[in-house]
């Protein structure tokens, strides 16, 4: 009897040992998942702001008054480190704009609110980077 009470209790604590071994694996990967999309968000987070920075840099090298062949920056789309992908739409809003903008208002009538931009940045990260995709989206409005 004793040897019987003795084997049953061994089992118990190898199936309490093996419960608690496979809870702490399933904890510790779940903590290395969770570090992995904290810093996925955050670099989106910088990503939006220095899109949209880039942006406003990016408009300045067009020339919007140009009496020959006037341009007008509409999109960009550029990939940071393989890991995310960055959109960034412009829309503008003022008088006497080009005909190739994407213009949202070509009827301003003051001459402060003329060449105002709307920036769409989206950020995306890659498919085959997370299962569960980080899309963050920052609308602003800006005076170049």
């Amino acid at each position: 009897m004793r040897k019987g009470f003795s084997l049953l209790t061994a089992l118990v604590f190898l199936v309490l040992i093996a419960t608690i071994s496979a809870l702490s694996i399933s904890l510790s990967t779940q903590s290395v998942k969770q570090t992995t999309d904290i810093f996925l968000k955050n670099q989106a987070e910088l990503l939006l702001r220095s899109g949209t920075e880039f942006a406003m840099l990016a408009m300045s090298g067009h020339e919007y008054n140009a009496t020959i062949n006037p341009t007008c920056l509409n999109t960009l789309n550029m990939t940071y480190n393989g890991t995310h992908d960055i959109n960034v739409t412009i829309s503008y809003i003022g008088s006497g704009l080009p005909a190739g903008c994407i213009t949202l208002d070509n009827n301003i009538s003051t001459r402060e609110s003329n060449r105002t931009v709307i920036i769409d940045t989206w950020v995306r990260t890659k498919d085959d980077i997370l299962t569960e995709p980080i899309v963050m989206h920052r609308r602003s409005i800006q005076k170049p």
